[in-house]
């Protein structure tokens, strides 16, 4: 069918990119009683969303960009769900082109922070608000609720915020969705929230990968193990996720799902942006870092390939207590994931110091406890957590988690230790106890790579014992030190 010109200035809120995402966004917003302009390069995608949807709520099809922003009641919002990179700036031109001052342009896919602050920097010189925007819960959470991450300006928030809340995810009748800071803020949020995801994703897989080979287990016995954690802490979507896989039957070939799938983890950038961020702003995320390096590793075909004759010089298996051995497992499995979580809002809070934004971790916590993929029981505590302290320095400081940690300890390092005499690759598990070591420590060896520092590159030292930066004049018969 061909589309009608629309009636000028009808609509709330107008999306354009009309993919999965685009079209379950809009259609959530109609459902919630907005009146939504779409429009979509390809009209055929714009009809489609009418002739299958139309009558979920009032949608107010375009034909062309000029008939988009025209359709669009003053302050006009416009969503933009389309392929980041290049594809993005050319329809924030398209749009801005068209609009007037005070409209308001919201990018709602996955974007790189810092392009969002180039870009919302470019249009408040246009006198244009620009609004990066997380959106976690994939295609479902686009259509049903998801978490909602829009940074920006606080003007912009007012006429955008009501409508996002109103679609988002709520839990006991709060909203996932709140304002999250200025210009690239909520972006960043999301790409924070994303490395978590892949540090969770990972300790999962590590957990299932130890009771196999350990117990022999089959993937349906795991995920029934699987079913029974996700009834107390570990309560979370990527455990409701992963049971469900583990119990899939393939049709072609009877086998269990999981072991017809080609173990290569993709990846579309988020975890290595976040790792990338942190190495720049210092921050240690090890979970997320190792999380992202192991689908690195495992999609690493020639690689792997040069080394499947590698000896192991490994322990076999023999484990007495399978119950005790569960357990264990299951308390590495929650205490790295703690690890991850407190990792990644370290870095929300660097960021906001670095970039001037005022996030506050508490309501990250609480927008995060329905919609989104890293979902899960405990993010209520978390919201407690910085509730209670805004400036809590280490979340797993917090009474709380520190008792959980604790408690987790002995089982944590028995898992650790077992999984290098045995041969099993455990990286998150493995580097968020050294993490945690490394945290608690009174001491750390970096005194020595100070001192080699100031060897060969006079980077100078501090002393425990005096004010001021020192060096010594490593090059000299005497070699005395000298104050900087």
């Amino acid at each position: 069918m061909a589309l009608a010109t629309p009636t000028p200035s009808s609509a709330d809120i107008g999306v354009t990119g009309m993919g999965v995402m685009g079209k379950n966004l809009a259609r959530n917003l109609a459902r919630h009683g907005h009146k939504v302009a779409i429009h979509n390069r390809t009209a055929s995608r714009t009809e489609a969303v009418v002739a299958e949807h139309g009558e979920e709520g009032t949608f107010i099809p375009a034909g062309s960009m000029d008939d988009f922003v025209a359709s669009l009641s003053s302050p006009r919002v416009a969503i933009i769900m389309v392929q980041a990179g290049a594809a993005t700036d050319a329809v924030i031109e398209e749009l801005a082109s068209r609009m007037d001052e005070g409209d308001i342009i919201v990018d709602c896919g996955n974007a790189l922070f810092s392009d969002t602050r180039r870009r919302e920097a470019a249009l408040r010189e246009r006198g244009l608000h620009f609004v990066g925007c997380g959106v976690s819960g994939g295609e479902e959470g686009a259509l049903l609720g998801p978490s909602i991450m829009p940074g920006g300006s606080v003007e912009s928030y007012k006429r955008l915020g009501p409508m996002l809340e109103s679609i988002s995810a709520h839990v006991d009748g709060e909203p996932c969705c709140t304002h999250v800071g200025a210009d690239g803020a909520g972006h960043f949020v999301k790409m924070v929230h994303n490395g978590i995801e892949y540090a969770d994703m990972q300790v999962i897989g590590e957990a299932y990968d130890l009771l196999r080979r350990a117990l022999g287990l089959t993937p349906a016995e795991i995920a029934d193990i699987f079913a029974e954690w996700n009834e107390g802490d570990l309560d979370s979507y990527l455990m409701e996720v992963s049971v469900e896989v583990l119990r899939r039957v393939d049709a072609r070939s009877g086998k269990p799902l999981v072991d017809v799938i080609v173990d290569a983890a993709g990846q579309k950038g988020t975890g290595a942006w976040t790792t990338q961020t942190a190495l720049t702003l210092g921050v240690p995320v090890t979970g997320i870092g190792e999380a992202t390096f192991a689908r690195g590793l495992s999609s690493s075909p020639v690689q792997r390939e040069g080394a499947r004759e590698f000896a192991a010089e490994a322990a076999d298996w023999d484990v007495q207590d399978r119950d005790a051995f569960i357990e264990d497992v299951r308390q590495a499995l929650y205490a790295s994931k703690l690890v991850a979580y407190s990792q990644g809002f370290n870095l929300i809070q660097a960021a906001a110091a670095e970039y001037g934004w005022d996030i506050s971790l508490g309501d990250m916590a609480r927008i995060w406890r329905a919609g989104c993929i890293i979902r899960a029981r405990f993010l209520g505590e978390v919201t407690r957590a910085y509730e209670a302290n805004a400036d809590l320095p280490l979340l797993i400081g917090d009474s709380y988690f520190h008792h959980k940690v604790v408690a987790a300890l002995p089982s944590w390092r028995r898992v650790v230790s077992l999984s290098a005499l045995h041969g099993v690759p455990a990286p998150v598990f493995s580097s968020s106890l050294s993490y945690y070591d490394g945290v608690r420590s009174d001491r750390l060896p970096a005194a020595l790579i100070q001192g080699q520092r100031d060897y060969f590159g006079a980077h100078t030292y501090k002393r425990v014992d005096s004010e001021g930066s020192f060096h010594v004049l490593w090059a000299t018969e005497d070699r005395k030190e000298v104050e900087a």
